[in-house]
């Protein structure tokens, strides 16, 4: 009986350790940030010597330093920026982390989906250490960008969370179709779709695998084969089709649009963000003034192609394009930015290579923006764009702790944002130098 008790007794206090531990495991982490200067991202006001107290991956409470000190438990993890400028975790709204510089044109062809996959697990992880702790990935091949998504979410590899698109529609012959080889491979984008009954139902699929928004071409492209950028690809009909089937499932949709005649329809079928927009002219600036639209536009890869594309076997075509757009678009854009277009920052990575997604501040404020306004567009504005205005953008009470640090003044000099010292997401530090 002695025996029996002892034995009940050592299984109780088991059951109470176990107990306390699983309770203790379940209480979120905490910690507090003590802050040199937090940039206030909607004024432009620099709040000094402030405490970000975290909880799990939210903010649970920012202020004064000795006032918040005082309500942080003790046990908190203490992380000290107390020399460096805190601003909120960054937002690009056009990235393809499952792309490469050197995969475009007929190069794309030797890679298979799990492997484009797989090089995005290397890009996330470069793009999230570069300070974006949110993208927005408009256009993959074979659910790739589905699969990184997934995996960053369940913890197997690091990186930002996502928003993705999987394959972006296009018409046959388009932007988004397989035009680098020859006829009798009978080769076809698997965005491919002509005609109303056919886009929506593409739209459908692409929801059905996970897409948690939808990109389609309306214009020319670039960096494919045979199209013009100038030109509308899509019917004014198709579009709407496209954009009342999105938004019927609740998902937004992004249009890449360079001609002016794909921006207008695009727009007036009731897209959610223009891409790129390089010959945006007067009358798409009102319209999506009117509409509420938000231009995306992607600057810095044109210095990188310019320098760099003999190294990328691009065709002859395709370098012509891009030697004519890319002036044009300096300017269009440099116009839009000036005329009240709502702008939320993209970069196209994956044109250039990731991480380096920084270098289109300075570009956007060369062409007109003030630093603020291009920090704006990578946090406050992205966050709108993006349907999560509730959870990022700003650091607040109730958000998601995503915060970089920089040495420097981000509005004296945009180009700090180049060298970003800490990264924190959801209130896990990823990075700290």
């Amino acid at each position: 009986m002695k025996r029996l008790a002892i034995l009940f007794l050592l299984a109780t206090m088991s059951v109470q350790i176990c107990s306390a531990q699983e309770t203790k495991n379940s209480a979120p982490a905490t910690a507090a940030v003590k802050a040199g200067q937090i940039l206030d991202v909607r004024t432009g006001n620099y709040l000094k010597d402030q405490v970000i107290w975290i909880e799990g991956d939210r903010i649970k409470a920012i202020g004064n330093g000795a006032e918040i000190e005082k309500q942080i438990p003790a046990g908190a993890r203490w992380i000290d920026l107390s020399r460096a400028t805190v601003l909120p975790g960054l937002i690009d709204c056009h990235t393809h982390l499952t792309g490469s510089p050197y995969l475009l044109g007929p190069a794309g062809l030797h890679t298979s989906y799990p492997r484009d996959a797989l090089l995005g697990a290397r890009h996330a992880r470069l793009t999230l250490e570069a300070g974006f702790t949110t993208v927005r990935n408009v256009g993959a091949g074979g659910y790739a960008d589905i699969a990184l998504r997934d995996a960053i979410r369940a913890g197997d590899v690091p990186g930002p969370r996502m928003l993705v698109s999987g394959p972006a529609l296009s018409i046959t012959g388009g932007h988004g179709d397989e035009n680098f080889l020859a006829p009798q491979y009978h080769a076809s984008g698997e965005g491919v779709a002509d005609g109303v009954a056919a886009v929506m139902m593409k739209t459908r699929e692409n929801i059905k695998f996970g897409a948690d928004v939808i990109k389609f071409m309306a214009t020319g492209g670039v960096l494919s084969e045979g199209d013009d950028p100038a030109l509308a690809q899509y019917s004014p009909e198709e579009m709407k089709a496209i954009v009342d089937t999105a938004h019927g499932l609740g998902r937004k949709v992004a249009a890449h649009a360079h001609g002016a005649t794909g921006i207008k329809y695009a727009v007036l079928a009731g897209v959610d963000s223009i891409e790129h927009g390089s010959y945006i002219n007067d009358e798409d600036i009102q319209l999506m003034k009117q509409h509420g639209t938000y231009l995306v536009p992607t600057i810095w890869l044109g210095d990188w192609l310019l320098e760099n594309y003999q190294k990328l076997g691009l065709t002859p075509n395709v370098v012509e394009k891009m030697k004519t757009v890319m002036p044009v678009a300096r300017r269009n854009i440099a116009h839009a930015l000036q005329s009240g277009v709502k702008i939320a920052f993209g970069t196209d990575a994956a044109v250039y290579p990731h991480g380096m997604n920084a270098r289109e501040f300075a570009v956007m404020v060369k062409l007109g923006m003030t630093p603020l306004g291009s920090i704006q567009a990578a946090t406050v504005n992205a966050a709108d764009l993006l349907g999560w205005s509730d959870r990022l953008g700003t650091l607040e009470a109730g958000k998601l702790a995503d915060l970089i640090a920089v040495s420097g003044d981000p509005l004296a000099d945009v180009r700090v944002l180049e060298s970003v010292k800490f990264v924190m997401k959801g209130g896990e530090v990823v990075k700290s130098e």
